[in-house]
């Protein structure tokens, strides 16, 4: 399966239990749910260097490499719905090889579910900055290989 198909995929699913989901209001509840369902990070990888700017909440995302190559987003926030948009991103990128991540455009997809117009334009801000956030760290491990 390619990494197109697998995204597809990915974004299918999600599609999908949106839709079954019915109205903003359980879409809501759904991804608060997804962002309780994150693994917390450490205090220590609650550090400034983690930290993604341009986001109103407090938001920190790690980057791992896998024994494969592929990249591993970890992330928290202070805020429910932030972790819930966290995992969302985590779903669809996570386990991806750097240079499939760094050219995917995780909003646009993401826009597929009606998020954009059901978020304040500050949560839409900061969806943005962290899908760019890992599209940089994609980068940066893309050349470092």
């Amino acid at each position: 399966m390619t990494a197109s198909d697998m995204l597809s995929n990915r974004l299918d699913d999600l599609a999908e239990t949106f839709e079954l989901l019915g109205d903003w209001e359980e879409r809501y509840r759904y991804v608060i749910d997804l962002g309780r369902g994150l693994a917390p990070l450490t205090d220590a990888e609650r550090s400034e260097a983690n930290r993604v700017r341009g986001c109103a909440s407090q938001v920190w995302l790690v980057t791992e490499t896998s024994e494969e190559g592929a990249l591993v987003f970890r992330g928290d926030s202070d805020a429910h719905i932030v972790r819930g948009l966290i995992a969302l991103l985590l779903q669809l990128v996570s386990g991806l090889r750097p240079e499939e991540i760094a050219g995917f455009d995780a909003v646009a997809a993401l826009g597929r579910l009606g998020l954009s117009a059901n978020l304040s334009s500050q949560r839409s801000n900061g969806l943005a900055a962290m899908a760019e956030r890992m599209r940089r760290d994609a980068r940066a491990h893309a050349k470092a290989s």
